[in-house]
């Protein structure tokens, strides 16, 4: 990192509820669901939709997910993000300041934190190891945004993605073996991936190739044949359709096809969140034994753990 000016690092993530209760997930909700890049209906369709009937139903309901996941310290995703922000600090020994696309601390507060410490040059980190419209280019589309802002625009370099970095296939392997010497080693691997609809990669989102080139050098990593690990998504959302294999359904089946012992994963999320908490460990956990599953190993995100941090302070060399 040799460089006349003053560097920083803005590590971004998506973001999350202030608090587990309805009227702070309906905000965090209201400017998620509002950015074009997530939902690309045209506004005046859109907004009646999302203020009149999404908004008012699904807040209480998401806020009640939440609170099942909550820690002591706030959201997982918060909890997590400030660890990974502190190691990070420590090793680089330069300003580390935190971001979020929606919500808490935003992007704009995390520059402008940066600013004051006298950077001259912004590291972008997003946390979103395969590139998506929806998630790494929401990131650029506010670091502009917020540039916009200040009085002198900082230089900046963005990291667009990771997917298939040397040292992030091996943190996510080693965490897998670390599973399988703490549980048992199940019959097949799933990496459940945050899913996108299908338009948005026949429009030419790379996402999807990302999340596959993830899944081969994962299962090359860690010696498993194809019929050893797979790869779905989950967490769709509305009528059209998504990015395919659908995670829930896959769980369905996998146990008629002789798959009763099962490890999760979710590459795609570089912290533990509703998603994965919530959504992965507990709900396909019971889609899975429902239909005649009879173990499901839920393998957590990378965090802070120290691999993971050897992997940014990489990326950012």
């Amino acid at each position: 990192m040799q460089n006349n000016k003053k560097q920083g690092v803005l590590l971004v993530n998506l973001g999350t509820p202030d608090e587990a209760t309805a009227p702070a997930v309906k905000r965090f909700l209201s400017q998620f669901l509002h950015d074009q890049r997530v939902v690309d209906m045209t506004r005046w369709l859109w907004c009646p939709i999302l203020h009149g009937v999404i908004l008012p139903i699904r807040a209480p309901k998401v806020a009640k997910l939440y609170q099942s996941v909550w820690m002591d310290e706030g959201s997982p995703l918060m909890v997590y993000s400030k660890k990974q922000a502190e190691k990070l600090r420590e090793k680089l020994t330069i300003p580390v300041e935190l971001g979020m696309t929606y919500g808490n601390p935003s992007l704009q507060s995390g520059v402008e934190a940066l600013l004051s410490q006298g950077v001259e040059e912004v590291l972008v980190l997003p946390l979103y190891p395969q590139y998506s419209g929806t998630t790494t280019a929401a990131v650029f589309d506010g670091l502009t945004k917020a540039f916009k802002k200040v009085p002198v625009t900082p230089g900046f370099q963005f990291i667009r993605d990771y997917h298939d970095h040397p040292i992030y296939i091996k943190a996510l392997a080693e965490s897998v073996k670390r599973s399988w010497q703490e549980k048992g080693k199940g019959e097949y691997l799933l990496c459940s991936y945050h899913g996108i609809p299908k338009r948005y990669a026949d429009n030419g989102d790379i996402y999807p190739q990302h999340c596959e080139r993830t899944t081969e050098l994962l299962g090359k990593e860690l010696g498993l044949t194809p019929d050893q690990i797979g790869m779905t998504y989950q967490s769709r959302f509305g009528r059209e359709e998504w990015l395919q294999p659908y995670t829930d359904k896959t769980l369905e089946v996998l146990p008629s096809k002789g798959i009763k012992k099962l490890d999760i994963m979710a590459p795609a999320f570089s912290s533990d969140c509703l998603e994965t908490l919530e959504e992965l460990s507990e709900e396909c956990c019971e889609i899975f034994t429902e239909h005649g599953g009879e173990s499901f190993t839920y393998i957590p995100c990378l965090n802070d753990d120290d691999l993971h941090i050897d992997m940014m302070v990489e990326l950012l060399k």
